[in-house]
């Protein structure tokens, strides 16, 4: 019987949480769950892909019910096929979800397809009865590395945390085997985010690395303002400090701060990317790079930027994905990119690691478990098979 897939189902999920950055709070924040059931069977139990949007970005049900979902349930099966015709080819998926699109327009488009995306990819490595990190490296002709640098990130600004909570998360993150923590900054004054800094500093007292995330939140003064403060701390990296779209900012911010800087999680296409490299000023040789694919389009369009990358003479080992999910995770792993983020507080069940999995001096070791693993993760896969049934 040719393979097919037999639904395209989506539930809007909350992933609300009392704590802000510098620009939004994640009261009212959702994300979107998605399942694509194929006919396929593998060892007595249908193949189901699992996916869903990252953290930042609100759920895209409507979009994947009313646009993208109906294109790949309305296509001939047999053109969503790879070139065996034994299983899915994502990339054929991809048109056919993007079918009737224009260029340009990403943002929650975007989301919605990396979401789906997700799950398909899902799907084709259950069906191949391997681990989507070893099914990557086998296509692109790498050796595939399951030792996964991770950083905690954290640091929220909660209601009525003061530095003694701050330093109390951040030590915990350290009892956790983490050697990079990173907080927040630019919700208060820089006055009070430098104590802030400094509180963290001492409680880490050299036995990890603190990076600071500004969300997007400065102009250039300000940024520049933040840039002189930073730098006489020993910091992993200063964060996305203004507009992911502003390149003419972060370019200008690199003449005040010479040490490691981060951007890119909110920019979500390989066009936007490549304007990122091409006038953000990046420097190669110590910048870092946060495409999430989960929110630009999914993997079929993160393997066009990494291309990109390769081409624009950058390393992916200078790409650390954002959003803490197993889907970065099984890429970094794959395609050895430089690591990958981690939520150890919030944003759960979506975020984390398989059950069991342990943090050892910042490295987590990928399990061989089918497809992207969220079968290894009790909590989140409970509500995966509550959608799929």
């Amino acid at each position: 019987m040719p393979i097919r897939i037999l639904d395209v189902r989506e539930v809007t999920k909350p992933i609300s949480s009392p704590i802000r950055n510098a620009y939004i709070d994640f009261s009212k924040m959702t994300t979107s769950l998605v399942a694509v059931v194929t006919n396929v069977e593998r060892d007595g139990k249908r193949v189901v892909g699992y996916g869903f949007n990252s953290n930042g970005r609100y759920g895209q049900g409507g979009l994947i019910r009313e646009r993208f979902a109906p294109r790949i349930m309305e296509a001939d099966p047999k053109a969503l096929l790879d070139a065996t015709g034994e299983n899915l080819d994502p990339d054929k998926v991809w048109k056919t979800m993007m079918t009737n699109e224009k260029p340009g327009g990403h943002g929650d488009r975007s989301v919605a397809v990396g979401t789906i995306d997700m799950a398909v990819w899902d799907a084709v490595a259950k069906i191949a009865g391997k681990p989507l990190f070893r099914l990557l490296a086998a296509r692109h002709g790498v050796t595939a590395d399951p030792n996964i640098f991770v950083y905690a990130a954290g640091g929220y600004y909660y209601p009525g945390k003061d530095d003694s909570a701050l330093r109390s998360e951040m030590r915990s993150y350290l009892d956790r085997g983490y050697t990079v923590v990173k907080m927040k900054i630019g919700g208060e004054s820089i006055a009070e985010d430098a104590r802030r800094i400094e509180a963290v500093l001492a409680e880490l007292d050299g036995k990890a690395q603190l990076a600071v995330d500004a969300n997007g939140r400065f102009d250039l003064e300000t940024a520049i303002a933040y840039a002189k403060m930073l730098r006489q701390y020993p910091l992993f990296w200063y964060e996305e400090a203004g507009d992911p779209l502003d390149y003419q900012l972060q370019a200008a911010l690199a003449e005040f701060y010479p040490a490691p800087m981060a951007t890119g999680e909110n920019l979500f296409s390989h066009q936007d990317a490549r304007n990122l490299i091409r006038h953000g000023g990046m420097r190669p040789d110590r910048d870092w790079l946060q495409f999430d694919c989960a929110l630009s389009y999914g993997l079929c369009e993160y393997q066009r930027t990494l291309q990109m990358l390769k081409d624009a003479g950058w390393s992916w080992k200078r790409c650390i994905p954002h959003g803490g999910h197993q889907m970065s995770l099984n890429i970094a792993a794959g395609l050895g990119l430089g690591g990958n983020e981690s939520y150890p507080d919030v944003f759960q069940p979506y975020g984390g690691f398989p059950d069991g999995t342990r943090v050892e001096n910042s490295i987590v070791r990928l399990p061989d478990l089918p497809g992207i693993g969220f079968e290894g993760k009790a909590d989140l896969f409970k509500e995966m098979h509550e959608l799929a049934s």
